[in-house]
């Protein structure tokens, strides 16, 4: 049986093994289970039945990363996106006074257009329109955006009125803590000690229990919360409201931050073919399509692909589906543990998004940085996806910006007329929506 199971996940092709595959699946998890809790906590304040929205974040996670693992075969897990996840409930809801169900509709309509669109094939001629330059301009982006993120959540970059950024108070136990996590993980990475990150945040969280870091209070979760927000969405009233513009939104920055995502994983985990192709690219994205259907009639805002998979890729060696079957399994214990969730703090995740996000960086390299034309796209998607909280932002003016100069400088081809199509589209959303 276990022979059969490695020669569909190609163990020996990608030289992966069940132990790196685990560990991979774990750290992926550990290093996204912040969603269990802060997912429900911003859909709720729309008016979400807590306890349903907690249930519905991982029925939906555990679906999409289960059908990602299976079907696709890639270790990519899925779940709720943040971002669009806040705009659902702060604006849809509270400044439109659009009702959460009738925003589920919303959701559910824009994951009805990804399918279409896969099915079409335009989705894949998007993906292949983009420069494989950019693609590593996107990785490296999404490694210093993950990295940002860490130093946000261990407290070492905090925001200032002044610089807009300043130095944290490295005296706070949870910095400090955080700091003491960071040097343990690149220790053990040095030493070449499998799963190192996640020995690191597990003896963290340990530390943290013991000096009383972590608050935890006991809740009683289970399947039966769900009957409250499963298929109470209103696509009717979506529909009959003119929701245009939030269906817009929805789909548009789920698109593109979704294929940011889908590049830098593929691209840290060495599964982008020769010749710049992702293999079974239509599998990838009709589960991505699925899971945001899924999610929408569970009762949660889109479900998209998570940069934290690049954890289980970078530190523990995820190569295969497996990765994400296990981040699946544990996000369906989470279900029915979700308070346990509180346990493992930010001091301890916080350290294994910074070492991450500096191993991400590697794909630098790639980037032919003596050619302007190549070179000015490059970075500003690579500095844009950090600075403006976005992977979609980062891509758009990296798009824009190559189309731009090459069309100035008479460097166009008519093959590439997707990416200049691509360009205007960018153009467009950030002329319309004005912002990320």
């Amino acid at each position: 049986m276990l022979e059969l199971l490695e020669t569909y996940f190609e163990f020996r092709k990608l030289g992966t093994t069940w132990r790196a595959e685990i560990l991979a699946g774990v750290t992926t998890f550990l290093t996204m289970a912040y969603i269990v809790l802060v997912n429900p906590a911003i859909l709720s304040s729309a008016g979400v039945p807590l306890h349903a929205a907690t249930v519905a974040t991982c029925l939906s996670a555990a679906s999409g990363s289960l059908l990602m693992g299976i079907v696709a075969r890639y270790p990519i897990a899925l779940a709720p996106g943040m971002g669009l996840n806040a705009y659902f409930a702060y604006t849809v809801c509270l400044k439109m006074h659009v009702p959460w169900q009738t925003a589920l509709g919303a959701v559910f309509i824009s994951g009805i257009l990804f399918l279409a669109l896969t099915a079409a094939g335009i989705r894949q001629m998007i993906l292949r329109s983009i420069p494989h330059e950019l693609y590593a301009a996107v990785a490296s982006g999404i490694g210093l955006f993950i990295a940002f993120i860490g130093f946000r959540n261990a407290g070492l970059i905090v925001g200032d009125s002044a610089t807009l950024v300043s130095l944290g108070n490295l005296r706070n136990p949870t910095t400090a803590l955080a700091l003491f996590g960071l040097i343990l993980m690149v220790g053990l990475e040095i030493r070449r000690v499998r799963g190192a990150i996640l020995i690191g945040v597990l003896v963290t969280t340990g530390i943290a229990w013991v000096i009383g870091l972590v608050q935890w209070k006991s809740e009683s979760i289970g399947l039966h919360d769900l009957t409250k927000t499963a298929l109470q969405l209103d696509i009717h009233g979506a529909l009959s409201r003119g929701l245009l513009e939030i269906i817009f939104v929805f789909f548009f920055v789920d698109l593109f931050d979704n294929l940011g995502t889908l590049v830098a994983v593929t691209k840290r985990a060495g599964l982008i073919a020769p010749d710049h192709t992702i293999p079974r690219l239509n599998r990838i994205l009709f589960v991505d399509a699925a899971s945001t259907i899924f999610g929408s009639l569970a009762g949660t805002s889109t479900v998209t692909s998570y940069v934290e998979s690049t954890a289980g890729v970078a530190a523990a060696g995820g190569r295969s589906g497996v990765t994400a079957i296990v981040a699946a399994l544990l996000f369906l214990v989470a279900m029915v543990a979700a308070p346990f969730v509180g346990l493992v703090p930010n001091a301890a995740t916080a350290p294994a998004l910074i070492l991450v996000g500096s191993m991400m960086l590697a794909t630098i390299t790639e980037i032919r940085w003596h050619e302007p034309l190549v070179a000015i796209p490059a970075f500003l998607t690579l500095i844009l996806i950090p600075l403006t909280y976005s992977i979609a932002n980062g891509l758009g003016f990296g798009v824009i910006a190559w189309a731009v100069l090459h069309l100035a400088t008479g460097n166009w081809r008519r093959q590439d007329w997707l990416l200049y199509i691509l360009a205007i589209l960018f153009a467009l959303r950030f002329l319309y929506l004005g912002a990320g």
